[in-house]
């Protein structure tokens, strides 16, 4: 059985878009034709691939075709430019990395290979608990994530881990944790988290003192750095890469509030056992290249 392009058109820019009104917008056509290619694809292949919801998303026979073909179109530009004798072709790489990778070790570690390789980043930024399932429903053919244990068709291999510090300013503890990081003080200072999505603050306040999320006051602020600078600042509190630290420990600038208790994130690097030779190449250097700079698990 041969896939129509134009059903997977339809179903790819349906889960893109979330909706088939606006699939009909991107491709030109009205919902109900959109509507009639997608069942036609899901009568051919005998599954549903679309939950009707807002926004639609996948079934689990939908996110496998989604990975299907993101590989497909991945490994047919790839096998296009050799043909063409474009050996030189830049290299896409759609891949889901978390905050603290891209804002710390990721470049340092990589920008050698990226630029020798030849290859033009498609990054998502996603919380490293929650990029694994970006690669699971196709939207990435590569990923750095916390799941230890490959989906199958896929490698997990070791990366190292990332260790985090509790810190604050100066002033913040002076004002907050005079009498030390006790369980009072904790209902009360203010944390600094990513996201809702990041649990690293939060883990570490339910485990110390049974503080449960909402017991206490939290900003949220997205990116490695202005997380950062919003807990140098003395807006609140929260765990911090050491990466991230340099000297700012040494100078007073920032204080750990949980000397004896850092926090360590191992990390792996997924993506797929059958793709283009050059994207396996990459995949080697990333792995070899990040245990470098990270620590060691």
């Amino acid at each position: 059985m041969n896939l129509d392009p134009k059903q997977t058109e339809a179903f790819r820019t349906v889960i893109r878009t979330g909706s088939f009104e606006q699939a009909a917008q991107r491709l030109h056509l009205t919902p109900p034709a959109i509507s009639q290619r997608v069942r036609a694809l899901e009568s051919a292949l005998g599954s549903a691939l679309v939950v009707r919801s807002r926004p639609c998303r996948p079934t689990e026979t939908g996110q496998r075709l989604l990975q299907y073909l993101k590989r497909a179109t991945l490994l047919e530009a790839d096998l296009l430019a050799d043909l063409a004798e474009r050996s030189d072709a830049p290299l896409v790489v759609v891949a889901a990395l978390n905050a603290d990778s891209l804002g710390t070790w990721f470049f340092p570690a990589l920008a050698e290979v990226l630029i020798r390789e030849r290859v033009l980043l498609d990054l998502t930024v996603e919380d490293q608990d929650h990029t694994y399932s970006l690669l699971e429903t196709g939207l990435a053919i590569g990923c750095i994530s916390t799941e230890p244990k490959p989906m199958r068709g896929c490698t997990a291999s070791p990366l190292g881990s990332m260790r985090y510090r509790l810190v604050a300013s100066s002033e913040f503890r002076q004002k907050h944790f005079a009498n030390g990081l006790t369980r009072n003080a904790a209902r009360k200072a203010p944390v600094v988290a990513y996201t809702r999505k990041d649990t690293l603050q939060s883990s570490f306040l339910l485990r110390r003192f049974g503080l449960p999320e909402g017991a206490y006051p939290c900003h949220f602020v997205p990116g490695a750095e202005p997380h950062f600078s919003a807990i140098r600042f003395g807006l609140g509190y929260g765990m911090v890469p050491e990466l991230l630290l340099h000297d700012a420990l040494q100078t007073g600038e920032v204080v750990d509030l949980a000397a004896d208790e850092p926090l360590e994130i191992a990390l792996y690097w997924h993506t797929w056992k059958v793709q283009s030779p050059r994207m396996e190449h990459l995949s080697r250097q990333i792995i070899e290249a990040a245990p470098k700079i990270l620590a060691r698990p």
